[in-house]
């Protein structure tokens, strides 16, 4: 795997993972790329195919996923996602940093892989906080803000094995939060852009 290291962002829904992602993609343009993944969920109303998500059957993804294929992929409400190694490909051929997005159990698939990204957890300061972040959205049912929670307390208690993250953030405070962030990734963010001059 050529280009910069690729970055493995996890941590619960509701956490601010996407508000600390599109504040890097504005800051630093061109610098980073996300890996689209795959789904085999239908497209919602405005999604594009290949930009959002590579929309694609059950069977497909399967027979890519047993022919190694995918760095991770996951079963969530009765839908299959995924990350390809050539969706990671795609961004490092650009000279860019791949962020991927991905959640615990990705993260410890990925472990099992040549990808040697840099694992960062982006966590709530407590469930109290996240129900609260997700409750303000109004964006869930309470079935399904009750499943985001549970999801969250287990991804809390397994990300404190030691060893998984090489940076733990604790997201009380945006702009703390960011700065964090940017300090962990600020090698890669300069081999990026030295390599856009030459």
């Amino acid at each position: 795997m050529q280009g910069p290291r690729p970055v493995v962002l996890s941590g619960p829904s509701g956490a601010g993972k996407s508000t600390l992602i599109k504040k890097l993609f504005k800051d630093y343009e061109n610098i980073f790329g996300f890996s689209v993944s795959h789904t085999t969920r239908q497209p919602r109303p405005g999604e594009v195919n290949g930009k959002d998500y590579h929309f694609v059957t059950r069977e497909e993804m399967k027979k890519e996923i047993d022919a190694g294929e995918f760095i991770e992929h996951a079963e969530f409400s009765g839908n299959m996602y995924g990350t390809s190694k050539r969706a990671v490909q795609a961004v490092q051929a650009k000279n860019q940093i791949c962020i991927l997005d991905i959640d615990i159990q990705g993260v410890k698939n990925i472990k099992k892989t040549d990808l040697n990204p840099i694992y960062i957890s982006v966590q709530p300061p407590s469930i109290d906080v996240l129900e609260k972040r997700l409750r303000d959205r109004q964006t869930e049912t309470e079935e399904s803000l009750q499943k985001r929670l549970t999801a969250a307390r287990v991804d809390l208690e397994l990300s404190k094995e030691p060893g998984l993250f090489d940076l733990v953030i604790i997201n009380d405070d945006l702009e703390k939060a960011y700065s964090e962030l940017k300090e962990q990734l600020l090698k890669e963010i300069q081999k990026a852009q030295e390599s856009r001059k030459s």
